[in-house]
């Protein structure tokens, strides 16, 4: 077995790991040079992924660790929302780069068979089967074959809350979905709208939909959907947007209505809750809210706080998951390269970058928990990992992309629309067979 950086990685004592987190904060922009006697040294290796900002830093420390041991350079490039075109048109054109970061099942799948990636390497699977409950390997395979290893994982079952907010409208935290609609009502009372909705990103309404049908409907359902054994039109699926529409068509709780809500990103979703002048007391959506709760000096469990997304209708709490998978390219370069960064990411070394840096979940059940740089991330970690594979991935992710993750397309487009007129969910589920059936190719 050739001797590769992550087999050196996983190898490394606490002392080397910390010596590679102090490095990459080192130099220009957090980030060092590559090792000139590293075994990639003089090789280039782009990375495409769907973050910005913030995420994309923090990633950028991960591949800035492995390129200070391997000696390659590592460039990073941002797809945007829309990866599979983008890829798809880097491909095309003979630049395509070495490794994707894939932020949904179905376009993995949707790569795979298209025959735009190689399998990786049998280090990488040994890695993850010792590291990863059995889900995430089997969301990362497709006919047999092991394409995607799952570096980050996100808990979407969370609602995050002001606790000023919620204590000025005397309520606590919710156990059901109906005494959360009847406890933000109260918050709308006492003067602040209870939810900011961010209903210009289709993605996030996709969440909520999930949330709302794996409690009410139950895992069974829940799986038969998601690979479309279940058609859109069954009654379970339109229960769930009803339930769904009373949180949207009420303009107490959706903060400014929807059609403010249309026009609300994600970013400034959360920005309403815990900014400098909150338009709203809560916001759902994943762990990853944490982050940019933190980005307008909030402090993790005292002035920004979550509760578990709560049962609906008797069901059990739901617990959705969400990650993002490392796949390399056929067509890329530097093919050997790019698998030892792979090989890398499996490792709880290289999560533990991240996971100090704030603003991640690894799905690495052997990630030391002390990694992370708070108590409320750790519990959620916890949370996670402890879930094993009883956890429900993103079905919305588990789609091929046309239905399940395009801008203006399918899923996405078609929950937008039922924020704006939430009053026929017959019709709404009638749309979204069609498109899930034209997607699916049934």
């Amino acid at each position: 077995m050739r001797r590769t950086p992550v087999t050196r990685a996983t190898a490394a004592t606490g002392a080397a790991l910390a010596l590679a987190l102090t490095a990459t904060a080192c130099g220009d922009g957090g980030t060092t040079g590559p090792a000139s006697d590293g075994e990639f040294s003089g090789q280039t290796i782009t990375v495409a992924a769907v973050w910005t900002g913030t995420e994309q830093e923090n990633f950028q420390r991960v591949l800035d660790a492995w390129s200070e041991e391997s000696g390659a350079h590592v460039e990073f490039l941002s797809t945007g929302d829309n990866v599979s075109t983008v890829i798809g048109s880097k491909i095309e054109g003979k630049d395509a780069p070495e490794v994707v970061m894939v932020p949904q099942v179905g376009v993995l799948q949707q790569f795979a068979r298209s025959g735009w990636l190689a399998p990786l390497t049998q280090d990488a699977e040994q890695e993850v089967t010792r590291n990863f409950a059995q889900v995430w390997k089997d969301y990362g395979t497709v006919d047999d074959t092991y394409y995607g290893l799952y570096f980050k994982a996100a808990h979407k079952s969370l609602v995050w809350y002001s606790p000023q907010a919620l204590e000025q409208a005397g309520v606590g935290e919710p156990a059901t979905y109906a005494e959360m609609l009847d406890s933000g009502r109260t918050v709308a009372d006492s003067g602040l709208p209870a939810f900011s909705v961010a209903g210009q990103d289709g993605w996030t309404l996709t969440d909520w939909f999930e949330n709302v049908y794996l409690s009410q409907a139950g895992p069974e359902k829940y799986d038969e959907l998601a690979d479309h054994s279940l058609p859109w039109t069954d009654q379970s699926v339109v229960d769930a947007l009803t339930t769904l529409g009373e949180l949207f068509s009420d303009e107490e709780l959706v903060s400014g209505g929807a059609e403010t809500a249309l026009r609300t990103d994600f970013p400034t979703s959360v920005r309403k809750v815990f900014g400098p002048e909150p338009e709203a007391a809560m916001v759902y959506e994943g762990d990853f809210v944490g982050a940019l709760a933190g980005d307008y000096g909030r402090t993790l469990g005292e002035d920004a706080r979550f509760f578990p997304f709560p049962s609906v209708d008797g069901g059990e709490k739901p617990v959705v998951s969400g990650g993002d998978a490392a796949v390399v390219l056929k067509d890329g370069k530097n093919q050997e390269a790019a698998m030892s960064l792979v090989e890398f990411l499996a490792t709880p070394e290289a999560a533990a970058v991240w996971a100090e840096a704030g603003g991640y979940l690894s799905p690495n059940r052997e990630l030391d928990l002390a990694a992370y740089s708070d108590d409320l991330t750790r519990q959620t970690a916890r949370s996670l990992v402890e879930a094993g594979d009883t956890v429900r991935f993103d079905m919305s992710d588990q789609a091929p992309a046309a239905f399940g993750g395009m801008v203006g397309k399918g899923e996405w487009k078609i929950l937008q629309d039922f924020l704006r007129d939430p009053s026929d969910p017959e019709g709404t589920a009638a749309a979204l067979e069609a498109a899930a059936a034209d997607a699916f190719g049934d």
